[in-house]
């Protein structure tokens, strides 16, 4: 079967307190709820578009622990391609913990455990549903020649490339010309464009500078701020609809997901920021990474009521 979506990336297990504030260095803040679920950028993004109505096969590398069963199952139960889900007998998956405040915002810390042994030569045994693909879905937490050898064998046959350049690193700028969507958040286009974004204007200037390294189309989203998208015949801004923010984690990568899947579907790009920034405010009024992306349903739904 085609899969018209392929994400080659990093999968989480998650371990999330939701606390009144965001505590201090040497601070003990106690009250707190906790949860555990399942998230890594790669991941959340896989589910996101599975549930914007994607055909998504997702291609990563997890443990052997008693996080891989239920974990698998999690993307088997979003109707994800797990054939090429990658197990490492000597490593743990991969973890984060997350500490969210009352307003919404988190601080994340992450270890990589088996993402770190997503290798070119596993690509190279996912050839079939990369090399039928429309589009792949990179980010950065996974080894960064993995992530250079996906984008020049996207290249090479031809098919899109959306690369969520997150977390920002150093890396050869010859792959950015490569890339077709070349999405960030204020701190990794504060990275890559050497410059402070505050605003919208900001943003542009950002994202202008961005494109000089040759990527088709740069998208900044910026949280409250909605998304600026930039390419040679759009410079366009698309507010975030109002929301009660719950949790702001994965936000990023359910636009990223809902954005290739309206892409893939052949709509415009104007259509597509539309259908990732409503996706992505809908995320945002929910708990947790994977569990808060959205079904085709709510975001159809909701983008119907604005018209109303």
């Amino acid at each position: 079967m085609k899969n018209s979506i392929v994400v080659i990336g990093s999968s989480n297990v998650d371990m999330i307190m939701k606390v009144d504030y965001i505590p201090e260095s040497g601070e003990t803040l106690t009250g707190g709820i906790f949860n555990q679920v399942y998230g890594g950028k790669g991941a959340n993004q896989a589910v996101g578009a599975a549930r914007a109505g994607g055909d998504v096969a997702f291609i990563t590398s997890v443990g052997d622990d008693v996080f891989t069963p239920p974990m698998v199952k999690n993307f088997n139960d979003d109707d994800i391609n797990t054939k090429f889900v990658f197990k490492e007998p000597t490593q743990p998956c991969g973890s984060a913990l997350i500490i969210i405040g009352k307003n919404g915002q988190n601080i994340i810390t992450v270890a990589a455990g088996a993402n770190d042994k997503l290798s070119p030569d596993h690509l190279k045994t996912a050839s079939a549903p990369i090399l039928g693909s429309e589009m792949i879905i990179l980010q950065n937490e996974i080894p960064r020649e993995t992530v250079e050898f996906a984008i020049k064998m996207a290249n090479n046959s031809r098919i899109k490339v959306l690369w969520n350049f997150a977390p920002a690193m150093e890396i050869d700028k010859k792959y950015l010309a490569m890339t077709d969507f070349l999405v960030l958040n204020e701190v990794e286009a504060e990275f890559l464009s050497g410059m402070k974004i505050k605003n919208i204007k900001d943003a542009e200037s950002a994202a202008s500078k961005i494109k000089e390294f040759g990527s088709e189309t740069v998208i900044i989203t910026l949280g409250s701020q909605g998304a600026y998208c930039l390419n040679e015949d759009i410079n366009l801004h698309v507010p975030t609809p109002y929301v009660e923010v719950v949790d702001t984690t994965a936000a990023g990568d359910v636009f990223c997901g809902s954005f290739a899947v309206s892409i893939t579907e052949k709509k415009s790009i104007e259509e597509s920021m539309k259908f990732a920034t409503v996706a992505s405010a809908l995320s945002v009024a929910r708990m947790g990474a994977q569990p808060s992306a959205p079904t085709r349903k709510e975001i159809d739904d909701f983008i119907q009521n604005m018209k109303n």
